[in-house]
C-alpha cells in the first residue's frame, strides 16, 4: 500500500482537546477558566478607561501600560472562542484557515508583549537615570512609534508562520491538537514530512524576540540599579526602586512560565498530557489576570480612580 497522505486542502479540519482524561468533568473545569477570562478582561479594560479618565494618570509610564492592557484583552480575545466551545459546548472541529489566523494572533501578541515590557523597562531607566530629560526624551511621538515598532516587529517575523504552515502535508486521519486553541508547534507535529524549516525558524524568532528583549530589559535594571546605589540615602533608594516593583512583576509573570513551557516541551516527554495543558494555559491566562491587578495594588492612583469608580456605581 503506498503512502497515505493528505494536503491541508484534503483535510481542512482539527480537532481541539480539553485535559485529555477528565471529560466528564471538564464542563466544571471551564468554570475557573470562565473567572479567568472574566477578571481578565474586566481588570484590562478598566485599566484603560482609568488611565483615560484620570489627567494625572497622562504620562509614558501609563500610556505604556495602556498599551499592555491592550495586548492583554488581545491574547484573551484570541483563545477565549475555542476554549468555550471546546469546553463548555464540546465543539472541538476547527478549520485549517481558522486554526491558521488563531495561531497567528496567540503569537502575535506573545511576543508583542515582550515588546511592551521592553519599552516599559526603557521607560523605567529613563526615569530613573535621566529625570530632567524624561519628557524631552519620552514624548507622545516617540512613545506612538515605540508601539509600533513593537507590533510590526512581531508581526513581521510571525507572518511566515502561516507561509510555512501552508507547505506541509498532514497525513492522519484525525488531526488532534494538544489544547483548546492552536499553537505552532501543536500544528507542526502533524505534519508527515520534515518540519526542521518550521521548527528552525521559530526557535530562532523566540531567541531573537524573548532572548534580546529580556537582555536588554537586564541591562536596563542593572544600569538603574547602578544608578539607585548612587543614592546617598536608603528611604530614597527604597521610594525610587519601589516605582519599578510592578514592572519586575510583569516581566516574572511574562518569561517565568513562558521559560517553564518551553522546559516542559524540550524536556517532560514523560510527563502527562494534562502538565504540558496546565502549563501553556498559565503562560496564556495569568499574564493577562494579573497584570491588571499588580498595576492597580501598586499604584496609588489607579487605586483611588478605581474606588472613585466603585463609588460612584453604587450610588
Amino acid at each position: 500500500m503506498g503512502n497515505f497522505k493528505i494536503n491541508v486542502s484534503d483535510a481542512p479540519f482539527f480537532i481541539l482537546t480539553g485535559f485529555p482524561g477528565t471529560e466528564a468533568m471538564e464542563p466544571w473545569l471551564s468554570f475557573p477558566l470562565l473567572l479567568l477570562y472574566a477578571i481578565a478582561i474586566v481588570g484590562n479594560i478598566l485599566i484603560l478607561l482609568i488611565v483615560k479618565e484620570e489627567p494625572s494618570l497622562h504620562q509614558p509610564m501609563y500610556y505604556f501600560l495602556s498599551l499592555l492592557s491592550v495586548n492583554d484583552l488581545g491574547v484573551s480575545f484570541s483563545t477565549l472562542p475555542t476554549v468555550l466551545a471546546a469546553l463548555c459546548f464540546q465543539a472541538r472541529m476547527i478549520a485549517f484557515n481558522v486554526c491558521l489566523a488563531q495561531m497567528f494572533f496567540i503569537h502575535l501578541f506573545s511576543w508583542t508583549e515582550s515588546g511592551i515590557l521592553l519599552a516599559m523597562s526603557f521607560d523605567r531607566y529613563v526615569a530613573i537615570c535621566n529625570p530632567l530629560h524624561y519628557a524631552a526624551v519620552l514624548t507622545n511621538a516617540r512613545i506612538v512609534a515605540m508601539g509600533l515598532c513593537t507590533v510590526l516587529r512581531s508581526f513581521a517575523l510571525i507572518l511566515v508562520f502561516p507561509l510555512l504552515l501552508h507547505r506541509l502535508p498532514f497525513c492522519h486521519p484525525r488531526n488532534i491538537l494538544s489544547h483548546a486553541y492552536c499553537l505552532h508547534v501543536d500544528m507542526i507535529k502533524l505534519a508527515c514530512t520534515d518540519v526542521s524549516l518550521n521548527s528552525h525558524y521559530g526557535l530562532s524568532i523566540v531567541l531573537f524576540t524573548f532572548g534580546l528583549d529580556s537582555a536588554l530589559i537586564l541591562l536596563s535594571y542593572v544600569l538603574i540599579f547602578r544608578s539607585v546605589l548612587a543614592i546617598a540615602s536608603p528611604g530614597e533608594c527604597l521610594r525610587t526602586l519601589n516605582t519599578c516593583v510592578s514592572h519586575v512583576l510583569a516581566v516574572l509573570i511574562l518569561y517565568v512560565p513562558m521559560v517553564s513551557v518551553s522546559i516542559v516541551h524540550r524536556f517532560g516527554a514523560g510527563l502527562s498530557h494534562a502538565v504540558h495543558t496546565l502549563m501553556s494555559l498559565i503562560y496564556l491566562f495569568v499574564p493577562p489576570m494579573l497584570n491588571p491587578i499588580i498595576y492597580s495594588i501598586k499604584t496609588k492612583e489607579i487605586q483611588r480612580r478605581l474606588l472613585k469608580m466603585l463609588f460612584r456605581v453604587r450610588s
